[in-house]
């Protein structure tokens, strides 16, 4: 067993040292193909880029049905603010602690990478008896599951597949959640910054972060609310103007750091920096146990070397009072299913382009209809902002009824 185990490993490691990110597996997929041309085994691509392995069965077992075993090529790409990890080109180092294998300040890259390590050790192995196998790596899934949802008819011929995509060994997932993702867009109108004006910064830094489908429960902040909260204390006291807000990284990440730059009377600063220090005191508590590295700063741009406009005020409340309103985490916890979570979402991504703010909204539910509800409910907030707000098709959740005794999953 440990040797099967370093085999793994060692196809591992090979794989993350190949840059994965979503919507770049072009050279994972290539060394995939390799691989299995090398090892004697025929495979091919379809139009979007999806792979698949034909793996012969063993002697004897010939008659035995044809089964897939499925994986995803691409990797989320998350790094710590102090990590100079180069995702286009740097191989993700590993870290080994104990029995737990890491990496060094960035993801490690196991979902899904383990998946095709596993499959290939398993092909690859002469003495494991097996039916004929068809590995399936697709691409694009942490996007959006682009690639499975693009799979033609008769690109496999396997009836019995089986995704090595879950968090526990020796547990069969039955179930998964559906999931939409609402793109949030608020055009912005711009005002000069009056003379009298001092620049500001806040962020909001050193959080977990984590999946916002397996992490959700887990008490862990969201950069952005936190931020969403500390803006609206501000703005009570102050009538700051938005320069800048910036938080998160993609969808399916729970946002781990996110900070905003605004103009603000210049006799308000000490007061604005003072209900940050409270709010920092203050917030803490609330994450005990949870988030013990959280950090909440103001700074003050004392150089005057910034842009010449701020957002306008009245869109200045307006995106306050939207990222204010806007839900996260926990909706609605399952039927029937002792602490699993039914129906959540995350607030994963603020962005301030040159004419609009951005921002994207993750929703997952097992139950369709409230996935739906979840949905509908972000979009009317959005609009009652005056933004637009467009989801995407997303996809549906499934569960087999007949295996009701077994693992349902929040991915």
């Amino acid at each position: 067993m440990e040797k099967k185990l370093d085999q793994i490993i060692d196809i591992f490691k090979q794989i993350s040292a190949i840059p994965r990110c979503s919507r770049n597996e072009e050279k994972i997929s290539q060394w995939l193909g390799q691989r299995a041309l090398d090892a004697g085994f025929e495979n091919r691509h379809d139009s979007i880029g999806n792979l698949v392995v034909s793996v012969p069965a063993s002697p004897g077992y010939e008659n035995g049905p044809v089964v897939v075993l499925q994986g995803h090529m691409d990797m989320v790409c998350e790094k710590t603010a102090d990590s100079t990890h180069d995702f286009k080109k740097d191989p993700i180092l590993f870290v080994f602690d104990g029995e737990w294998l890491k990496a060094d300040r960035t993801t490690l890259g196991a979902d899904n990478g383990i998946a095709l390590a596993m499959a290939l050790a398993l092909a690859e192995d002469e003495s494991v008896a097996h039916p004929s196998l068809e590995l399936l790596f697709t691409v694009d899934e942490e996007s959006g599951l682009t690639g499975a949802n693009a799979l033609e008819p008769g690109f496999v011929t396997g009836k019995i597949l089986i995704n090595i995509d879950s968090e526990d060994e020796g547990v069969f997932t039955v179930g998964c959640a559906g999931g939409k993702i609402t793109k949030i867009t608020y055009p912005l109108s711009f005002v000069k910054i009056p003379e009298t004006c001092a620049t500001c910064s806040i962020k909001v830094q050193g959080l977990r972060g984590g999946h916002s489908g397996v992490d959700i429960h887990t008490h862990r902040a969201n950069a952005n609310k936190i931020l969403a909260r500390l803006l609206n204390k501000l703005n009570l006291k102050s009538s700051i103007l938005l320069i800048s807000i910036d938080g998160g990284t993609t969808h399916n990440a729970i946002p781990r750091s996110a900070g905003a730059v605004f103009a603000c009377d210049s006799t308000d600063v000490d007061s604005l920096q003072e209900i940050t220090a409270k709010f920092e005191k203050m917030i803490t508590p609330e994450y005990a146990g949870v988030e013990t590295s959280m950090v909440v700063s103001f700074a003050v741009d004392d150089s005057r070397t910034i842009e010449p406009m701020a957002v306008s005020g009245e869109d200045t409340q307006k995106i306050i009072h939207l990222l204010s309103a806007l839900p996260n985490g926990i909706n609605e916890m399952a039927i029937g299913f002792k602490g699993l979570v039914e129906t959540s979402n995350n607030l994963a991504l603020i962005r301030t382009n040159q004419d609009s703010m951005e921002v994207l909204s993750s929703q997952r539910s097992l139950v369709m209809s409230r996935l739906e509800d979840v949905t509908s409910r972000i979009e009317s907030i959005a609009a009652l902002a005056g933004a637009a707000a467009n989801t995407n098709k997303g996809y549906p959740a499934w569960f087999n009824s007949c295996r009701a005794g077994m693992r349902y999953n929040r991915r």
